[in-house]
């Protein structure tokens, strides 16, 4: 008994080892930074998870079905947000189909399908006679497709992505901003599973230290 113990701790231990190694791998200033400037969070005590992206992205794209994976069976104390990045003017259109589908309860359509039409249909949707159209095709009213997408509540959230944007200091998409502090994106991580471990790891870091805190 004694010998079959011994060699299971052979065989499990550099198990722990390398998960451990793999734990502490990630290494601020390489695999994610710390901004400059903390930002504020909006999930009050929940460790806020933030994407940034655009559907013209075909990392964005890529990035998704990993993403949709993790949300699947996403923790209890984080809360996830969708930001559509504006790093230039024709960011906009995209931006604002994104918050039309949120305002009018049918993004677990739009989602999906207009990155779909995009990057794997090939579709050209440069303009907003386009967009309607695809928003059509996934049953809503072109009426209500008009009144939302140029409605005050969609440009106030057009201005605060624009604002977002700047202050997390993105430079390209996709970015995962992790309770306002640390980010990463698909350059710093080296691959899209990559994202999803770092963020794992900053997200245990952020609720180690809060609960540190909490017994001080």
């Amino acid at each position: 008994m004694k010998m079959v113990t011994k060699w299971l701790m052979v065989l499990v231990l550099p198990c722990f080892m390398v998960a451990g190694a793999l734990a502490g791998d990630y290494t601020e200033g390489k695999e994610y930074s710390r901004l400059k400037t903390p930002q504020p969070t909006s999930t009050g005590d929940s460790i806020e998870v933030v994407e940034l992206f655009w559907y013209g992205c075909p990392h964005c794209y890529r990035l998704e079905p990993v993403l949709e994976e993790w949300l699947a069976s996403k923790p209890g104390d984080v809360e996830f947000i969708r930001i559509p990045a504006v790093l230039g003017p024709n960011w906009v259109l995209y931006g604002k189909a994104y918050y039309t589908a949120e305002f009018l309860g049918v993004s677990d359509k739009i989602h999906t399908a207009l990155f779909n039409a995009i990057h794997k249909d090939k579709k050209k949707i440069p303009d907003v006679a386009s967009l309607q159209a695809l928003f059509v095709e996934q049953g809503v009213s072109a009426e209500d497709f008009d009144n939302t997408f140029n409605s005050f509540a969609v440009n106030v959230k057009m201005n605060n992505a624009k604002q977002m944007t700047k202050r997390y200091a993105v430079t390209g998409v996709p970015t995962i901003v992790v309770n306002g502090k640390y980010n990463t994106s698909a350059s710093q991580a080296g691959s899209n599973q990559n994202i999803i471990n770092i963020m794992d790891y900053l997200i245990a870091q952020e609720r180690s230290q809060a609960a540190a805190s909490s017994t001080q």
